[in-house]
């Protein structure tokens, strides 16, 4: 019996694993599109890898004018956050208060625990990598600061 055991143990491990393809992304294949509509009007947004509807790991990358603010808001699962240029403003409370705000310049790397209310502006255009696992959501802390809810 203990030979059939390790027989079958062998032979899982050593069965054809499903090998997933690498994904290689250089600046000339991003694609732009608006951003979704769980964001403020006005940024541009790229999926680099992943779906956030789905289970798994995503990265987005995101594109804010000068001026951009996201209301504060949080997700389910935790965020890292790059800074690719210009300078990402976040702070964390379920309040929005920009002296509050901690300039992040680019090359700039941020966790944001999952479930913790936060909120980013920008001062300049600033383009930021995240990374996170879906499925995906944006909850704002104050529902009249979601951009779904002022549709006209």
């Amino acid at each position: 019996m203990k030979t059939l055991m390790a027989v079958v143990v062998i032979a899982a491990f050593a069965a054809p694993q499903a090998q997933e393809s690498p994904v290689l992304v250089s600046p000339t294949d991003i694609e732009w599109k608006d951003a979704p509509p769980s964001l403020p009007h006005g940024a541009k947004a790229a999926l680099i890898f992943g779906d956030p509807s789905k289970e798994g790991p995503f990265v987005i990358r995101l594109k804010m004018p000068a001026d951009y603010k996201v209301p504060p808001h949080f997700h389910p699962d935790t965020e890292t956050v790059t800074v690719i240029s210009g300078s990402f403003h976040v702070s964390m409370g379920d309040t929005f208060d920009a002296s509050k705000g901690k300039s992040m310049p680019a090359g700039s790397f941020i966790a944001v625990p999952k479930k913790s209310p936060h909120f980013a502006f920008t001062k300049e255009p600033t383009e930021i990598q995240v990374n996170a696992h879906g499925p995906w959501s944006l909850t704002y802390s104050n529902p009249s600061d979601d951009p779904r809810n002022n549709k006209k």
